[in-house]
C-alpha cells in the first residue's frame, strides 16, 4: 500500500505544472557560434541561417542552448529541438547545431534547443526527464521574446532521450501544434531489461532518489504507461528503425499501439534495417519531418477524422 501511494504521489508531482519563475525563458547571453572551419555543406546552410549559442533562465538556473534562424528576418513558425543522450553524450556543439538546427531553419523556422541543465557549462544537474523538462518548456517564453518568432505556430522534435522529453513536455503544454519523435524512448522498463548498464551509468546517477523510487521514476519517464496524458491536440510523427539497438523497435511498436487505443492522432514510419539515427535514410527522414512540420505547424492544417469512415 505504501509503495503504491509513494508511486502515485511521485507521479502527481512529476506531472504537475512546473513552478513559475518570473524570468523563466529570459535570454541571458547570445553569441554567434564559432564556425570558421566548417565543411562546405555546412557553409551552404550558414549562407542562409544564423546559429547562436545561448544561455537562458529555467527555474532560476542559467541553462545553455542554441538558436538557429533564417537571415531573411520574416515572422516565422518555430521548432523546439530536444537532444538525445545525457550529460556530454549527445550534447550539441557548434557544428552539430548547424546540421541539426540549421537545416530545419533553412526550411523557414526559428529553432531553439536546450542542452538541459548542468550540461555544456550550464547550472544545475539534469534529471533525465525530471525537472529538466522545464528547460524544454521554458524555451516557449524564450521564443516569445524573439521578434522573428511566431509562437502561435510551434513544433517540437526530439530524438532518442529527446523523444522521452517530448512526450513529457506534451503532458504539460497545449502550445505545440505538432511533434516529431525519432528513435524515441517510451518504455524505460524495456530499455533497462535490454540494456541493464543504463541503471548504474544513467538512471542511478541522474534521477533524484532513484534507489528509493525506482518504479515510480521509470513509470514517470515511460510514455507507454500514460498515452492519454499526452495533449490530444498535438499530432505525432513517429520514426523508428527496425535495426535500432539503442531503443529497441518493440518500444515504438508498443507505443504506436498505445496511441491508437487512446485515439491520439499520429503517423508511424518504420524503416526496414534502419539504425538508431536512421543514418541509411537521412534524405527520406528529412523529407518526412519537413512535410509534417509544414503541414501541421506552418500551415496549421487539421488532422483527418480518426473515426472509422469511408465506403
Amino acid at each position: 500500500m505504501m509503495n503504491n501511494l509513494r508511486t502515485t504521489v511521485l507521479l502527481l508531482l512529476l506531472w504537475t505544472t512546473p513552478p513559475i519563475h518570473a524570468q523563466d525563458g529570459k535570454l541571458v547571453q547570445s553569441s554567434p557560434a564559432q564556425l570558421e572551419n566548417v565543411r562546405p555543406h555546412a557553409r551552404a546552410i550558414l549562407d542562409k541561417v544564423e546559429i547562436r549559442s545561448i544561455t537562458y533562465l529555467s527555474d532560476g538556473l542559467k541553462v545553455k542552448g542554441y538558436l538557429a534562424s533564417p537571415k531573411d528576418g520574416k515572422k516565422l513558425p518555430c521548432v523546439i529541438y530536444n537532444r538525445g543522450g545525457s550529460r556530454s553524450f549527445g550534447a550539441l556543439n557548434d557544428e552539430e547545431a548547424v546540421y541539426l538546427l540549421g537545416r530545419i531553419a533553412t526550411w523557414g523556422y526559428v529553432v531553439a534547443a536546450s542542452q538541459y541543465r548542468g550540461n555544456a557549462g550550464g547550472e544545475g544537474k539534469e534529471e533525465f526527464g525530471g525537472a529538466d523538462v522545464h528547460d524544454v518548456l521554458n524555451l516557449i517564453p524564450l521564443l516569445e521574446s524573439l521578434p522573428q518568432a511566431d509562437t502561435t505556430r510551434i513544433g517540437m522534435y526530439g530524438w532518442s532521450r529527446g523523444g522521452m522529453m517530448t512526450y513529457l513536455a506534451l503532458t504539460r503544454t497545449d502550445r505545440i501544434a505538432a511533434a516529431v519523435i525519432g528513435g524515441g524512448s517510451s518504455d524505460q522498463f524495456d530499455g533497462l531489461k535490454r540494456r541493464p548498464d543504463l541503471e548504474k551509468s544513467v538512471y542511478a546517477e541522474l534521477i533524484p532518489d532513484y534507489a528509493n523510487n525506482k518504479e515510480a521514476a521509470l513509470i514517470a519517464r515511460s510514455a507507454i504507461r500514460w498515452p492519454e496524458k499526452i495533449n490530444k491536440k498535438t499530432p505525432l510523427l513517429l520514426l523508428h528503425g527496425s535495426a535500432d539497438w539503442r531503443v529497441h523497435p518493440t518500444e515504438a511498436l508498443e507505443m504506436v499501439s498505445a496511441l491508437y487505443k487512446s485515439k491520439h492522432p499520429f503517423r508511424f514510419v518504420f524503416f526496414e534495417g534502419g539504425d538508431h539515427g536512421l543514418s541509411e535514410y537521412q534524405e527520406e527522414v528529412n523529407r518526412q519531418i519537413k512535410d509534417w512540420l509544414d503541414h501541421y505547424v506552418r500551415d496549421r492544417e487539421p488532422w483527418p477524422s480518426l473515426e472509422p469512415h469511408g465506403d
